[in-house]
């Protein structure tokens, strides 16, 4: 599920080759401030997804909506808790 979220996202992501093909710079326009550079494309793209990770954590605990992301939980009570240990 999470892997289906980042591949989609790393697959949308603008890269360009910057300071005279030294530096790739790649953004994730759909996700404000979601951006990485690396000194090989691969690189860049390894540390967008780093980043792209680092961001959903991120919403995640401060209980913010994901796009294109759903997590369903199922409350349950102490003694199912502890009968799945």
């Amino acid at each position: 599920m999470f892997q289906e979220f980042l591949e989609h996202y790393l697959n949308t992501a603008k890269y360009e080759s910057i300071d005279k093909g030294r530096t790739y710079y790649g953004e994730v326009p759909q996700l404000k401030g979601v951006w990485a550079i690396g000194e090989t494309l691969e690189q860049c793209r390894r540390n967008l997804a780093e980043t792209i990770e680092g961001w959903a954590v991120l919403r995640l605990k401060k209980d913010l909506p994901i796009p294109n992301f759903q997590i369903s939980f199922k409350k349950m009570s102490l003694p199912e808790i502890y009968a799945l240990t």
